[in-house]
């Protein structure tokens, strides 16, 4: 019954997992906000969800965009940058299978072919060799153009577009960047006209949602280099720990009817969970989707009953402590020295006593203002702390790693 093979829980990168929990103020951004307002034509902007490593950004975009699909939406694939890529190519790539997909290929137009044309080439050449001795339009002005004509075939085909750019922060490439968020940018904010009922001609926005996901580092290069322009035209989102009575409703099934699973005789059984068993899984994970995933999928591999327990959890931690403390040192790693004396001096102070002038003192500073800037940063950047009087943890894994003996169980 419980077997690798019908395991639901899912810990991996870019994976949409069966046990879903939590965001769902961001699932209900897309449902309520996001896609009505550009599907009616409103102007809504795009959006940045950042993360450390294993909030879920990707899961989250990719559960978004299977919705739109599912409603009938065009969506892009998932595109992951890697270091060193050009993005401008592999945008275009994307953008000219949305234009299949709007039946652009068959237009009648020569402009909108001589256009397709142009994408062609970014798709083939990229971004350095298209600028390089080219006297035609810049690369940004061919990804808005042919932008502009799926949304306007979106608008005649009563559909949204969905662009999701995944691992933003790994676009090194400066003048690509500025070109990129430039063309996503103004494809956002362009109008149209469009023939109402009754005859009557008015402007609106093109039915196109822009998603970016990646890590904090993002905010920076976007937003210094960039300054008030994508500001104005993306909003940012830092995900943080998910809530535990999320978790605990997101295991529910477990406890109440069951997780339909098949047997080996190929008809259906329930797998429950105890009380108990959810109440330690939730505390070994600390409100982190990964480590959910994680301690979940062991749970599950640590038995073959038709009930998980709360010794099926420990046992399946125990052999999940070293992959759950590499998560947090991946988080810890990417720190600034500063940052990560700050984080481990405030782990070190009782609850209580968590103040900026203490945490200072623990770090051998004078002044509360010496480390004011790591703070900002770590809460509003990082989503790691939250500033207030006392101090917190947000990444309650982060703290369970540097304060307790956490992962280990006995």
């Amino acid at each position: 019954m419980r077997s690798p093979v019908t395991n639901p829980f899912q810990p991996g990168s870019d994976i949409v997992p069966d046990v879903w929990a939590g965001r769902v103020e961001q699932l209900s951004d897309w449902r309520d906000v996001v896609r009505p307002r550009r599907h009616a034509g409103l102007y809504e902007t795009g959006r940045t969800i950042l993360g450390e490593p294993g909030t879920g950004k990707s899961s989250l975009v990719r559960r978004i965009a299977r919705l739109a699909t599912e409603a009938g939406d065009w969506v892009t694939p998932q595109l992951r940058m890697p270091a060193g890529a050009d993005p401008i190519r592999l945008v275009a790539s994307a953008i000219l299978r949305l234009a299949d997909t709007a039946g652009l290929r068959s237009s009648a137009r020569q402009g909108v072919l001589d256009l397709l044309a142009r994408v062609e080439q970014l798709a083939v050449s990229g971004f350095s060799v298209t600028l390089r001795g080219h006297d035609g339009p810049e690369p940004f002005t061919s990804l808005f153009e042919l932008l502009v004509e799926i949304g306007q075939a979106a608008v005649e085909q009563d559909a949204v577009v969905l662009v999701h750019i995944d691992e933003v922060q790994n676009i090194s490439d400066e003048a690509a960047l500025s070109q990129l968020l430039i063309a996503l940018g103004d494809a956002l904010a362009h109008q149209v006209d469009v023939v109402a009922p009754g005859g009557v001609v008015v402007e609106r926005y093109l039915p196109i949602a822009v998603y970016l996901t990646g890590l904090p580092d993002f905010e920076d290069m976007a937003g210094a280099r960039k300054g008030a322009t994508f500001a104005r035209r993306f909003r940012t989102v830092t995900l943080a720990a998910i809530d535990e009575d999320d978790l605990a409703q997101a295991l529910q099934p477990f406890v109440i009817d069951g997780w339909e699973t098949p047997s080996t005789t190929g008809a259906a059984e329930a797998v429950r969970m105890t009380p108990d068993a959810v109440r330690a899984l939730i505390a070994l994970c600390c409100g982190e989707p990964f480590l959910f995933q994680l301690a979940g999928q062991r749970a599950w591999n640590a038995g073959s009953s038709s009930v998980i327990t709360e010794d099926d959890v420990r046992r399946g931690w125990q052999g999940a402590e070293g992959e759950a403390s590499a998560h947090v040192e991946r988080i810890l790693n990417r720190l600034p020295s500063r940052e990560r004396e700050f984080v481990e001096a405030m782990a070190a102070l009782p609850l209580p006593s968590r103040t900026l002038t203490a945490i200072a003192e623990q770090m051998g500073l004078p002044s509360a203002t010496q480390v004011g800037p790591f703070s900002q940063r770590l809460d509003t950047v990082r989503g790691i702390i939250v500033r207030g009087k006392p101090y917190t943890f947000r990444n309650r894994a982060v703290e369970a790693y540097l304060s307790t003996d956490w992962p280990h169980v006995g």
